[in-house]
């Protein structure tokens, strides 16, 4: 049942988004503050495949898993068409790239962005900003500054995850050690990644986020590579739980997996940092300056959010979690939420940036979700609970039984015993009294003096009495009475 639900995931996934639109983007020219307005959410039904599965005769097994994402109206707040401000990602991204380029190239870039109308600010529908919208900016950098982006065609935030992979990945199938079984070998035929400024920060550990070893215990962290991420993620165990009638531990993200390396010094290796709450993805991301964190920056340092209006940042509906069945390592309710920010500030010699402050500003969060349900919860529920209780009621069922057996026999045991004790004290009497008879038979007959002393032993094998008689000359006589 593992290896079907690991091949063929039978948890539906939704990734539903939420973009922050800007309310106020002259003002933020001017160097206010930004206001922002949560729009969403607009929901995808996600579909995994495995792909090129591989088994090695090192007890490994090689696949990549595609993602197609559907847009899904009935769950949403609004359509695809729908239009939305947000900051001109690309623009603003290339203007802090060139920024100790020479005066000149900045005045080329700056010149470029005059003519092809780009603004810091842009108006696009949810579906251009998710799936790519043509830019003839990007075709002007790869012809004239050639490498400073390194894709070509349609710009869009989620443009190369649709009907795309995360990569080769080889875990452990744990024949030979079942603690080892999802656990990752490689990634991409690499055991750690070159992003990073600390050993430990670049290594690939854990799983691949789908599914754990069995036997949790609470003492037990989860952790798991998030090429998303471009990291090894952990997780902590946070309280026993229920879901569906299954029993499960709750994981949470701990108040440090995104602390700079000030206030978590293993986090240094991720800097350089910015407040306490993001993570500086740049390095993985194109040199591109974008940030991740929790939604609304929660969990982070209270500057982040403060310095924009229209970020609540709460537990209940930004904290990420995953609901695991500790027996089998199987996720059963998962939701990982993570935002997505840009730095922005004014850059000399690009007039087209005017007087903004440095902030990060948020571009949307996305809430990764997926519950098990329908008919696989139902075999689940039978195999991992229903059929285990029967079993712990059958152990003690059968227990109870050996005793009622082994209470009848000792009873029918004693009862015959108890028959021949009887028979055996009613043959003794008997025996005494015909003895008796035959001793004062034998005493009347003279064979022994009455002045002599006699005694009388019963056999004990022969069944015989034995009459000892003592004449008053010393001799002694044996007379031996066999009892019929």
């Amino acid at each position: 049942m593992a290896y079907t639900m690991w091949r063929d995931i039978p948890v539906p996934f939704y990734m539903s988004l939420y973009f922050f639109e800007v309310k106020n983007p002259q003002e933020i020219l001017r160097g206010e503050k930004p206001v922002l307005v949560q729009r969403g959410p607009y929901i995808y039904r996600e579909y995994r495949q495995k792909s090129n599965i591989t088994f090695h005769n090192n007890n490994t097994v090689s696949y990549r898993e595609y993602h197609r994402y559907y847009f899904y109206p009935d769950g949403s707040a609004g359509n695809e068409s729908d239009e939305i401000v947000l900051p001109n990602m690309l623009a603003l991204s290339v203007a802090l790239m060139v920024e100790d380029w020479p005066y000149a190239l900045k005045l080329i870039f700056s010149t470029a962005l005059k003519t092809f109308n780009e603004t810091p600010f842009i108006k696009k529908t949810v579906k251009e900003i998710m799936w790519g919208y043509d830019d003839p900016l990007i075709d002007f950098l790869n012809r004239i500054f050639p490498g400073v982006i390194p894709f070509e065609g349609k710009f869009g935030l989620f443009a190369e995850m649709n009907n795309s992979d995360t990569g080769l990945f080889t875990v452990h199938t744990g024949v030979d050690n079942i603690t080892k079984v999802h656990v990752i070998d490689n990634w991409n035929g690499i055991k750690k990644v070159n992003y990073w400024h600390s050993e430990q920060c670049n290594m690939i550990d854990g799983t691949a986020g789908e599914m754990w070893p069995p036997f949790l215990t609470p003492s037990n962290l989860l952790t798991f590579y998030s090429p998303d991420s471009c990291r090894t993620l952990e997780l902590v165990f946070q309280k026993s739980d229920w879901t569906f009638d299954i029993p499960t531990f709750r994981y949470v993200a701990p108040n440090t997996m995104f602390a700079n390396g000030t206030v978590f010094p293993p986090n240094q290796g991720f800097c350089p940092c910015r407040q306490s709450g993001v993570l500086n993805v740049s390095t993985c991301r194109h040199n591109s300056q974008v940030f991740i964190s929790h939604p609304h920056f929660y969990n982070g340092d209270p500057a982040l959010w403060e310095a924009v209006d229209g970020l609540h940042p709460s537990e209940k509906d930004h904290a990420l979690f995953i609901d695991i069945h500790p027996l089998t390592g199987i996720p059963l309710n998962v939701s990982i939420k993570l935002q997505l920010n840009l730095y922005v500030k004014a850059v000399q010699g690009i007039t087209e940036t005017g007087n903004m402050k440095p902030v990060l500003l948020p571009l949307l969060w996305f809430d990764e979700s997926g519950t098990i349900d329908g008919p696989a919860v139902n075999t689940f529920y039978y195999f991992m609970v229903v059929l285990p209780v029967i079993c712990q009621y059958l152990q003690y069922i059968l227990l109870s039984a050996g005793w009622v057996l082994v209470v009848v026999a000792l009873a029918l045991g004693i009862v015959p015993l108890k028959k021949q004790d009887k028979k055996i004290l009613f043959w003794n009497s008997k025996q005494c009294t015909e003895e008796t008879a035959q001793f004062r038979k034998i005493k009347s007959s003279g064979l022994c003096q009455e002045t002599g002393t006699g005694s009388l032993h019963l056999g004990s094998t022969q069944e015989e009495s034995v009459w000892n008689c003592n004449s008053q000359s010393g001799s002694h006589r044996t007379i031996t009475a066999v009892a019929s």
